[in-house]
């Protein structure tokens, strides 16, 4: 048999190309994970502090929610900067917040000094979103995508840990110096990557286009790479059109007066007909109700706190040994999800993780209820319990697992249209962080009102609702094409599931088991 020279390149050529694309993002990921969770360390040193910069419950509460108040600042502006620039600038522009903000937190003079500089890691943190979420899944083929979107939260993970570590061996003011070198390797790492060759196609720069592509396929030669370009190139071709012409169905021989409009009108219209479009609704509704379900699950509200709630919870060891041992779990479970995702899919990864997220929370809750005194508060610390027990570091340790594997941010990497990816993704992380500051905000209103046990069980509730939520709506995209998602999407279709139970419920109905799934008459795959 003969070899095409599709087959030339070996696998391992081509899977390093990638992996090595992803330098810059994976080390810009390990900043975002250490900006997000800075505040973690910070906080047990401030609250009612005898000496330095002390804050009261109240201020504690605004400054751990404060940087998710401030990120979708940063997201609005995330997608601007992704579609004007393209990936690769996006890539080193977006560190520039970062670099005032972690100076701005290792010189903080006072409480407003402090604010600001979290602010501005909010800020940062949102306009990082878009252009990390992208760039991944437009340099990736579909065969290492799942991996290499997924690798990217045990990035983020890693610097999580990284800052749970630096808040137990130096000061907090130490740890945000030490934070200022990781935006500046990335704005070293971001000049050797290549720009996504989408994005070069969309800009007329084809020959751009091409080296990009064969670089990202294993440094390729042009004719190894050619079929999957032609494929691009019609991608784009389809999108070059008027895509209001193409909605009103304006006749091929009338020529487009769009472009004379003014620029209010044009971002009304853009908005109307790229944004308002099921392709683009469809999979932003799914996309954020699963991050309101996977936030509201237990973990992410109570981070900015967690010193103190392992505290409250009577965890038997020092408190910021086991958020740092977090940090670790994070980084593993990461792992463990790169490594399976290919395997079950991501559809079933996030249903286990989210109702194993919920049986957990549920666990801490009934915990809590039996064996903590009524008054203990975790914004409070005398209140803490005296006695020290290991079981509440299990369940913790759990939740903290199976919260880890969860991917909303895999997901926002792929299911938008190209056209409106920019513009979408930015306004999804945007929400995706009023839904961070909500949950981070009201702990500690639920808490004071609910107890610790009534705030575990709320939030077990909504992760079980979730499970039943997802079950049903969420697709299964693994081993799929960015335009296969985008197909699925415009089509009609409600379920993109393929197993026992929504067959039996579709055979109920009687309803044919594919007639829902062009995109996955190969439903079999997905099971």
């Amino acid at each position: 048999m003969t070899r095409g020279p599709k087959n030339t390149i070996s696998r391992s050529r081509v899977v390093l190309s990638q992996v090595l694309a992803c330098a810059a993002l994976n080390v810009l990921l390990i900043g975002l994970g250490m900006s997000i969770s800075f505040v973690t360390m910070v906080l047990p040193e401030v609250l009612d502090a005898k000496e330095g910069l002390t804050m009261n419950q109240s201020q504690a509460s605004w400054f751990g929610s404060m940087a998710f108040l401030c990120q979708p600042l940063g997201s609005i502006f995330s997608g601007l900067i992704l579609d004007y620039f393209g990936r690769k600038k996006a890539l080193f522009l977006v560190n520039i917040p970062h670099l005032i903000a972690w100076l701005l937190m290792y010189f903080a003079w006072d409480v407003p000094s402090l604010f600001l500089g979290n602010a501005l890691l909010g800020i940062g943190t949102g306009i990082m979103e878009a252009p990390s979420v992208t760039y991944v899944g437009e340099v990736s083929d579909p065969s290492l995508r799942g991996i290499l979107t997924t690798l990217t939260n045990c990035f983020t993970s890693i610097g999580m840990f990284v800052a749970y570590l630096l808040g137990t061996v130096v000061s907090w003011r130490q740890a945000a110096l030490v934070s200022l070198t990781v935006p500046l390797a990335t704005m070293a790492l971001v000049l050797f990557v290549p720009e996504t060759p989408i994005w070069l196609i969309s800009k007329g720069r084809q020959k751009e286009a091409l080296h990009s592509l064969c670089r990202l396929r294993g440094w390729a030669q042009p004719e190894h790479v050619q079929d999957e370009f032609n494929q691009l190139l019609e991608y784009n071709n389809a999108y070059r059109e008027c895509v209001i012409c193409s909605e009103e169905r304006t006749p091929e021989d009338q020529p487009c007066e769009h472009s004379n409009y003014n620029i209010f009108k044009k971002i009304f219209l853009k908005y109307k007909y790229v944004f308002f479009v099921k392709e683009t609704l469809r999979p932003f509704g799914l996309v954020m109700a699963y991050f309101f379900f996977h936030t509201m699950s237990g973990l992410i509200p109570v981070r900015p706190n967690m010193v103190n709630v392992c505290k409250a919870l009577g965890m038997k060891f020092d408190s910021k040994a086991i958020v740092v041992t977090v940090g670790l779990v994070y980084i593993l479970m990461n792992l463990i999800s790169a490594a399976v995702v290919k395997s079950i899919g991501k559809r079933k990864l996030v249903l286990i993780s989210l109702f194993a997220s919920a049986c957990c929370s549920l666990a801490i809750s009934i915990y809590a209820g039996v064996n903590l005194p009524f008054n203990v508060f975790s914004y409070e610390p005398s209140t803490f319990p005296e006695q020290k027990e290991f079981l509440p570091i299990v369940l913790f340790m759990l939740l903290v697992s199976f919260t880890s594997t969860g991917i909303p941010w895999v997901l926002l990497s792929e299911v938008f249209p190209f056209r409106s990816r920019g513009m979408a993704t930015g306004l999804a992380a945007a929400l995706s962080y009023i839904i961070f500051f909500l949950a981070s905000k009201t702990n500690y209103n639920l808490e004071s009102s609910f107890h610790i046990h009534g705030t575990f069980l709320l939030y077990a509730i909504i992760g079980f609702i979730g499970t039943v939520y997802l079950y049903f709506f969420l697709p299964e995209t693994e081993r799929k094409t960015l335009v296969e998602i985008e197909a699925y999407y415009k089509g009609n279709q409600k379920i993109f599931a393929n197993d026992f139970f929504i067959n039996a419920f579709k055979k109920k109905n009687g309803k044919n088991n594919d007639v829902d799934c062009p995109m996955l008459v190969t439903c079999s795959s997905i099971k």
